[in-house]
Protein backbone atom coordinates (compact mmCIF):
# COMPACT_ATOMS: atom_id res chain seq x y z
CA UNK A 1 0.00 0.00 0.00
CA UNK A 2 1.57 3.27 -1.13
CA UNK A 3 1.27 5.99 1.51
CA UNK A 4 0.96 9.69 0.78
CA UNK A 5 0.85 12.89 2.79
CA UNK A 6 -2.56 13.33 4.48
CA UNK A 7 -3.31 9.60 4.32
CA UNK A 8 -4.34 8.07 7.64
CA UNK A 9 -1.33 6.45 9.29
CA UNK A 10 -2.05 2.70 9.32
CA UNK A 11 -2.91 1.51 12.81
CA UNK A 12 -1.28 -1.57 14.30
CA UNK A 13 -0.62 -3.36 17.57
CA UNK A 14 2.94 -4.52 18.23
CA UNK A 15 5.29 -5.60 21.00
CA UNK A 16 7.75 -2.92 22.09
CA UNK A 17 10.38 -2.36 24.74
CA UNK A 18 7.54 -0.93 26.84
CA UNK A 19 4.97 -3.66 26.25
CA UNK A 20 2.21 -4.02 23.68
CA UNK A 21 1.24 -0.74 21.98
CA UNK A 22 -1.61 0.07 19.62
CA UNK A 23 -0.35 3.07 17.67
CA UNK A 24 -3.46 5.26 17.47
CA UNK A 25 -4.37 4.69 21.11
CA UNK A 26 -0.80 5.32 22.22
CA UNK A 27 -0.64 8.60 20.28
CA UNK A 28 -3.90 9.91 21.73
CA UNK A 29 -4.11 13.66 21.08
CA UNK A 30 -0.36 14.01 20.53
CA UNK A 31 1.72 14.45 17.43
CA UNK A 32 3.97 11.48 16.73
CA UNK A 33 7.28 10.52 15.14
CA UNK A 34 7.72 6.93 13.97
CA UNK A 35 11.27 6.21 12.84
CA UNK A 36 12.58 2.84 11.69
CA UNK A 37 15.84 0.91 11.54
CA UNK A 38 16.91 -2.10 9.45
CA UNK A 39 18.71 -3.98 12.24
CA UNK A 40 19.85 -3.70 15.86
CA UNK A 41 23.52 -3.15 16.72
CA UNK A 42 24.26 -1.19 13.54
CA UNK A 43 26.58 1.84 13.77
CA UNK A 44 24.60 4.68 12.20
CA UNK A 45 21.37 3.62 13.89
CA UNK A 46 23.11 3.47 17.26
CA UNK A 47 24.09 7.14 16.94
CA UNK A 48 20.58 8.05 15.78
CA UNK A 49 18.77 6.46 18.70
CA UNK A 50 21.14 8.20 21.10
CA UNK A 51 20.70 11.56 19.38
CA UNK A 52 16.94 11.27 19.58
CA UNK A 53 17.11 10.26 23.24
CA UNK A 54 19.06 13.46 23.91
CA UNK A 55 16.44 15.56 22.10
CA UNK A 56 13.37 13.78 23.48
CA UNK A 57 12.53 16.68 25.88
CA UNK A 58 12.33 18.99 22.85
CA UNK A 59 9.81 16.70 21.17
CA UNK A 60 7.81 16.40 24.38
CA UNK A 61 7.72 20.21 24.67
CA UNK A 62 5.97 20.15 21.28
CA UNK A 63 3.36 17.60 22.41
CA UNK A 64 5.09 15.00 20.24
CA UNK A 65 5.60 11.35 21.14
CA UNK A 66 8.48 9.38 19.68
CA UNK A 67 8.48 5.68 18.83
CA UNK A 68 11.25 3.69 17.15
CA UNK A 69 11.09 0.48 15.16
CA UNK A 70 13.70 -2.14 14.36
CA UNK A 71 13.32 -5.54 12.76
CA UNK A 72 14.58 -7.58 15.71
CA UNK A 73 12.91 -8.97 18.85
CA UNK A 74 12.38 -7.06 22.08
CA UNK A 75 15.21 -8.90 23.88
CA UNK A 76 17.69 -7.64 21.28
CA UNK A 77 16.31 -4.11 21.57
CA UNK A 78 16.77 -4.13 25.34
CA UNK A 79 20.36 -5.31 25.02
CA UNK A 80 21.01 -2.67 22.36
CA UNK A 81 19.89 0.11 24.72
CA UNK A 82 23.02 -0.40 26.85
CA UNK A 83 25.25 -0.13 23.78
CA UNK A 84 23.46 3.06 22.78
CA UNK A 85 24.10 4.53 26.23
CA UNK A 86 27.78 3.50 26.12
CA UNK A 87 28.29 4.92 22.63
CA UNK A 88 26.32 8.17 22.89
CA UNK A 89 25.83 8.91 26.56
CA UNK A 90 22.04 8.78 26.17
CA UNK A 91 19.76 5.79 26.74
CA UNK A 92 16.40 5.87 24.93
CA UNK A 93 13.34 5.95 27.16
CA UNK A 94 10.88 5.99 24.24
CA UNK A 95 9.43 2.65 23.08
CA UNK A 96 11.03 0.68 20.26
CA UNK A 97 8.80 -1.64 18.22
CA UNK A 98 9.94 -5.23 17.67
CA UNK A 99 9.05 -5.81 14.02
CA UNK A 100 10.71 -9.20 13.59
CA UNK A 101 7.82 -10.38 11.40
CA UNK A 102 8.33 -7.30 9.18
CA UNK A 103 4.57 -6.66 9.44
CA UNK A 104 4.82 -2.95 10.26
CA UNK A 105 7.58 -2.36 7.71
CA UNK A 106 5.30 -3.84 5.04
CA UNK A 107 2.23 -1.98 6.33
CA UNK A 108 4.10 1.32 5.99
CA UNK A 109 5.45 0.42 2.54
CA UNK A 110 9.05 0.29 3.76
CA UNK A 111 9.34 -3.24 2.36
CA UNK A 112 7.36 -4.97 -0.39
CA UNK A 113 4.36 -6.85 0.92
CA UNK A 114 5.48 -9.88 -1.12
CA UNK A 115 8.66 -10.47 0.93
CA UNK A 116 8.60 -13.83 2.72
CA UNK A 117 10.27 -14.82 5.99
CA UNK A 118 11.20 -12.80 9.04
CA UNK A 119 14.04 -10.61 10.19
CA UNK A 120 16.20 -13.53 11.37
CA UNK A 121 16.84 -14.53 7.76
CA UNK A 122 17.65 -11.00 6.55
CA UNK A 123 20.61 -8.62 6.86
CA UNK A 124 20.53 -4.88 7.42
CA UNK A 125 21.31 -4.46 3.71
CA UNK A 126 18.24 -6.56 2.87
CA UNK A 127 16.17 -4.13 4.97
CA UNK A 128 17.92 -0.94 3.90
CA UNK A 129 14.65 0.84 3.06
CA UNK A 130 13.51 0.39 6.67
CA UNK A 131 15.12 3.74 7.45
CA UNK A 132 12.06 5.94 7.24
CA UNK A 133 10.61 8.72 9.37
CA UNK A 134 6.90 9.48 9.57
CA UNK A 135 5.45 12.53 11.31
CA UNK A 136 1.84 11.90 12.32
CA UNK A 137 -0.64 14.61 13.32
CA UNK A 138 -3.13 14.27 16.20
CA UNK A 139 -5.84 13.40 13.65
CA UNK A 140 -3.64 10.38 12.73
CA UNK A 141 -2.79 11.63 9.25
CA UNK A 142 0.74 11.46 7.85
CA UNK A 143 2.25 14.93 7.46
CA UNK A 144 5.78 13.99 6.40
CA UNK A 145 7.74 10.91 5.45
CA UNK A 146 11.40 10.57 4.53
CA UNK A 147 13.61 7.58 3.80
CA UNK A 148 17.35 7.86 4.36
CA UNK A 149 20.23 5.81 2.91
CA UNK A 150 21.99 3.52 5.36
CA UNK A 151 25.23 5.52 5.36
CA UNK A 152 23.58 8.88 6.13
CA UNK A 153 22.57 9.59 9.70
CA UNK A 154 19.34 11.47 10.25
CA UNK A 155 19.13 15.08 11.46
CA UNK A 156 16.61 15.22 14.30
CA UNK A 157 16.90 18.99 14.66
CA UNK A 158 15.37 19.12 11.18
CA UNK A 159 12.43 17.05 12.40
CA UNK A 160 11.89 19.55 15.22
CA UNK A 161 11.94 22.36 12.66
CA UNK A 162 9.34 20.57 10.53
CA UNK A 163 7.12 19.92 13.54
CA UNK A 164 7.31 23.62 14.45
CA UNK A 165 6.21 24.46 10.90
CA UNK A 166 3.44 21.87 10.84
CA UNK A 167 2.01 23.00 14.15
CA UNK A 168 2.12 26.65 13.11
CA UNK A 169 0.59 26.11 9.68
CA UNK A 170 -2.14 23.84 11.04
CA UNK A 171 -3.32 26.69 13.28
CA UNK A 172 -2.87 29.71 10.99
CA UNK A 173 -3.36 30.41 7.28
CA UNK A 174 0.38 30.59 6.85
CA UNK A 175 3.29 28.75 5.24
CA UNK A 176 6.99 28.75 6.13
CA UNK A 177 9.76 29.68 3.68
CA UNK A 178 12.98 27.84 2.90
CA UNK A 179 15.30 27.33 5.88
CA UNK A 180 12.66 28.78 8.23
CA UNK A 181 13.28 28.57 11.96
CA UNK A 182 10.79 29.29 14.72
CA UNK A 183 10.48 33.06 15.15
CA UNK A 184 11.42 33.89 11.55
CA UNK A 185 8.97 35.65 9.24
CA UNK A 186 6.29 33.48 7.64
CA UNK A 187 4.22 33.62 4.45
CA UNK A 188 0.51 34.33 4.08
CA UNK A 189 -0.89 31.53 1.91
CA UNK A 190 -2.06 32.60 -1.58
CA UNK A 191 -5.62 31.43 -0.87
CA UNK A 192 -5.95 34.31 1.60
CA UNK A 193 -6.75 37.42 -0.41
CA UNK A 194 -5.77 40.87 0.80
CA UNK A 195 -9.21 41.71 2.20
CA UNK A 196 -9.18 38.62 4.41
CA UNK A 197 -5.52 39.16 5.29
CA UNK A 198 -6.37 42.60 6.69
CA UNK A 199 -8.66 40.90 9.18
CA UNK A 200 -6.34 38.02 10.00
CA UNK A 201 -3.18 40.16 10.20
CA UNK A 202 -4.28 43.68 11.17
CA UNK A 203 -0.71 44.87 11.71
CA UNK A 204 -0.07 44.45 7.99
CA UNK A 205 2.53 42.55 5.98
CA UNK A 206 5.49 43.00 3.67
CA UNK A 207 4.81 42.31 0.00
CA UNK A 208 7.78 40.74 -1.79
CA UNK A 209 5.69 39.69 -4.80
CA UNK A 210 1.89 39.82 -5.15
CA UNK A 211 1.86 36.10 -4.27
CA UNK A 212 4.61 36.36 -1.60
CA UNK A 213 3.53 38.31 1.50
CA UNK A 214 5.44 38.00 4.74
CA UNK A 215 4.41 38.62 8.34
CA UNK A 216 6.20 37.94 11.63
CA UNK A 217 5.76 34.51 13.16
CA UNK A 218 2.54 34.79 15.22
CA UNK A 219 4.04 32.46 17.81
CA UNK A 220 7.23 34.49 18.03
CA UNK A 221 8.01 37.38 20.41
CA UNK A 222 7.35 39.94 17.66
CA UNK A 223 4.43 38.18 16.05
CA UNK A 224 1.31 40.07 14.96
CA UNK A 225 -2.04 39.66 16.61
CA UNK A 226 -3.00 37.26 13.85
CA UNK A 227 -6.13 35.17 14.18
CA UNK A 228 -6.15 31.43 13.91
CA UNK A 229 -8.11 29.74 11.18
Amino acid sequence: MALRINDTAPNFTADTTQGSITLHEWLGDSWGVLFSHPKDFTPVCTTELGALAKLQPEFEARNTKVIGLSVDPVADHLAWLDDIKDATGHKPTYPIIADSSLAVAKLYDMLPATIDGDASTRTAADNQTVRSVFIIAPDKTIKLFLTYPMATGRNFDELLRVIDSLQLTSAYKLATPADWQRGDDVIIVPAVKDDEAKTLFPDGWTTIKPYLRKVPDPKGPKGPKGQKE
